[in-house]
């Protein structure tokens, strides 16, 4: 059969490209010329649509906070005062209160390992490694306007804190520091 015939340097896979694909039309496909910038560009708008990928998309204003708080937990308010009482913990360097804040056990990286820190006393005798530079950085830097927020619950900078409800009592607390 003619269809079954070999083409001296053209295999099976290349005689039946499809007419959508992205190969340069010189290699003997069916093509406009256009699949790379066509392709290039649906990539591009579906990158614009949907944010990328590169993150998590942040709200512009503290009243869309509010409403996703209200949305995943219930209530934003709690939420609102918790995170000001730790920005305002963390920035005077109050170790007591911020280990009152924490949900125990806590798992965090303590010179580079991977620790868990027990209680409010091992939190506080370990302060400075587990709340770096880094983590103070972004807690201080941090907008209410500006957290992010889904179903593990609020992120602080790029992760470098989480805090959320913790049981069915209404407590929150930090349930992460990637410091």
């Amino acid at each position: 059969m003619d269809s079954e015939r070999a083409v001296p340097g053209m295999s099976i896979s290349t005689r039946w490209r499809r007419p959508w694909s992205l190969r340069p039309a010189s290699r003997g496909t069916r093509h406009d010329g256009r699949g790379h910038r066509c392709g290039l560009a649906a990539v591009l708008l579906v990158a614009a649509l949907f944010g990328g990928g590169t993150g998590p998309a942040r709200a512009q204003d503290a009243g869309e906070v509010n409403a996703t708080l209200d949305a995943l937990f219930g209530g934003h308010e709690p939420y609102q005062a918790f995170f000001e009482k730790l920005k305002k913990a963390v920035a005077a360097d109050d170790r007591a209160a911020v280990a009152g804040m924490v949900d125990y056990p806590l798992r965090t990286k303590i010179d580079g390992k991977t620790t868990t820190v027990r209680n409010a006393k091992a939190f506080v005798a370990s302060y400075d490694k587990i709340v770096t530079p880094k983590v103070r950085q972004a807690v201080a830097a941090q907008g209410y306007a500006s957290l992010f927020a889904n179903w593990r619950g609020v992120m602080i900078g790029n992760g470098e804190v989480w805090f959320t409800g913790i049981g069915n009592k209404g407590r929150i607390a930090v349930s992460a520091i990637n410091n």
